[in-house]
């Protein structure tokens, strides 16, 4: 192990999603090291841990008890000890528990590490084969319906794609609601069960994507990565008029920022505006 992963520190290590080959030589070595690890369930984690040979005391550390569960890893800290955070599956504090933790030990003045490595995000990402040069990565949308659509609403505008995180039971729900929010020409990436047995990813319009659910009940189960490809380019607004237009909003009123824009680029006043009130709300 590499001699800045010996001294004590919260090491925050990234797990496999699902195939337990998919942990790090460095993931492990940590880990073996570790004086206590805090795990988002202990049963889970125990999986991961046997086949290494792992057997450091184990913390509960989830969404319930977080806070006090910051206090033990800092006592420890204190103590000059190694502490590693995990999660169930992926990267602590990327919609799962850690952040706050993380927080707590940044406040008591310790060393905290990254080990970088799996994420569902940008594994599937990878194989989306999308062109957006950005993304935004919005987790898990509001479950109850209302602000689930509002929180799609505000995100129409974003100019890249779109990643979510969504849970069997709902997902169904949620792309409806993509479907009923955005352009239909837009493209929606379903990447589920990761790394695991029943790995799938379909690229399809985002319009045909009820169909392509309900033809399968299959296609239904597991933990899914959704994204949806940015906004189509809007008529009479090209790259270079957008362009524009974002650097004097940065700077300028909406108004002044649109008018302006028109007069450089030859755009229609009437339609930056409204491409940059779209902006400034997000």
């Amino acid at each position: 192990m590499e001699t800045h992963d010996t001294t004590s520190a919260l090491y925050v290590v990234a797990t496999p999603l699902g195939n337990l080959d998919d942990i790090t030589l460095r993931a492990v070595a940590l880990l073996r090291a570790a004086d206590l690890i805090a795990c988002e369930d202990t049963r889970h984690s125990r999986h991961l841990l046997d086949r290494h040979g792992i057997r450091a005391p184990l913390l509960p550390l989830h969404e319930h008890n977080e806070n006090a569960a910051a206090e033990k890893l800092v006592a420890a800290l204190g103590a000059g000890k190694r502490v590693a955070l995990v999660s169930d599956a992926g990267t602590p504090g990327i919609s799962d528990p850690g952040a706050r933790a993380i927080a707590a030990v940044r406040a008591a003045g310790h060393r905290v590490v990254p080990l970088p490595g799996p994420n569902a995000a940008i594994a599937a990402l990878s194989a989306a084969g999308l062109p957006d040069a950005r993304f935004l990565f919005a987790g898990f949308l509001p479950t109850k319906a209302a602000a689930r659509r509002a929180d799609i609403a505000r995100l129409a505008a974003v100019p890249g794609a779109l990643v979510f995180y969504e849970a069997p039971h709902r997902v169904a729900e949620t792309v409806a609601d993509l479907v009923a929010a955005l352009e239909p020409q837009r493209t929606l990436v379903v990447a589920r069960e990761l790394t695991k047995l029943f790995e799938e990813i379909a690229a399809m319009p985002l319009a045909d994507a009820p169909a392509w659910f309900a033809a399968d009940a299959n296609r239904a189960r597991g933990e899914f990565v959704l994204i949806v490809s940015g906004p189509p380019p809007r008529l009479g607004i090209d790259a270079e008029a957008e362009r524009v237009l974002a650097l004097l909003l940065a700077e300028l009123p909406v108004k002044q920022a649109a008018k302006l824009a028109a007069a450089i680029a030859g755009a229609s006043k009437n339609e930056l505006y409204q491409r940059a009130l779209e902006l400034k709300a997000v």
